[in-house]
């Protein structure tokens, strides 16, 4: 009777074994195709007059577009960052864990976190824009994208911080240092390639996000004059294009650049973990 349950248990870890590899190989070539389609079909249509400074229905340049990218996704992440890192050493470290307004907070965080990006979108602009007064503009996108990328910043920190073990805080009282002293020299330093897992799916979510800076940020294709004028992002000016239906193959081609902006993110954002890893 061992011997036979023994076998079962055996060919079922053989079975998921192999459904697991072959759900790596499925994702990768998948991921192969997607990125193969893209330059494929955009990078023969990349042009030198689409790197122009300005704008023109001739050139199609994404220039400006590529500068908004930077800057939306800059400001975003200096508003959102330290609010959700401040959020999640506050909840990990401070908060009474049975406390009923620390769960109520962790619940609205990971249900704020599965709401569709147009809904953030739609309520940026009915209070930035119809409330407050504002017009499109970058300001209206970054707040807007903060409110939307802060419940990931704040579980993964969270997650980050929980994952330290308690002999380091430990350790830290143990030779006199405060709780403050402790959390910001011994626990948040080793913490951070956790922290800065999030911020690089921040930053991807930023980068690509389209429906919420629609209706708060605009779609004027140009380099905007001050945080308070309208400037559309990299992933806007691919839908602006592909949506008239005049610039579909420089479409594409904005495609490529956006995909290798993000992969470019993300090297550094990992390099930068590692070296902190390291360090």
């Amino acid at each position: 009777m061992f011997q036979t349950k023994r076998k079962k248990l055996d060919q079922l870890t053989i079975t998921l074994n192999i459904l697991v590899k072959l759900s790596m190989i499925m994702t990768f070539i998948i991921i192969i195709f997607m990125i193969g389609y893209i330059f494929i079909n955009g990078i023969p249509h990349l042009k030198l007059s689409m790197f122009s400074f300005t704008y023109t229905t001739d050139n199609v340049s994404l220039f400006p577009a590529m500068i908004n990218t930077v800057t939306m996704t800059a400001i975003t992440l200096l508003i959102a960052a330290p609010l959700g890192i401040g959020t999640a050493i506050y909840l990990v470290e401070y908060a009474n864990k049975k406390n009923k307004i620390v769960g109520l907070i962790r619940i609205t965080t990971e249900t704020l976190a599965g709401i569709p990006s147009i809904v953030y979108g739609l309520f940026g602009y009915l209070f930035f824009l119809a409330f407050i007064g504002w017009q499109y503009s970058i300001i209206a996108g970054a707040l807007t994208l903060s409110i939307m990328i802060l419940p990931l910043i704040i579980r993964t920190t969270e997650e980050a911080l929980i994952a330290i073990p308690i002999e380091y805080r430990q350790g830290s009282y143990g030779l006199g240092a405060g709780r403050l002293r402790t959390i910001f020299r011994i626990v948040l330093p080793s913490a951070v390639p956790g922290v800065l897992a999030g911020i690089i799916l921040s930053i991807g979510r930023i980068v690509g996000e389209t429906a919420a800076l629609i209706f708060t940020a605009g779609t004027v294709a140009k380099i905007p004059d001050s945080l308070f004028s309208s400037g559309r992002t990299l992933a806007v000016h691919m839908y602006a294009l592909y949506n008239e239906g005049l610039y579909v193959n420089e479409s594409y081609a904005t495609a490529v650049v956006l995909l290798v902006v993000v992969i470019a993110i993300n090297a550094l954002s990992t390099f930068i973990a590692k070296r902190f890893k390291k360090g």
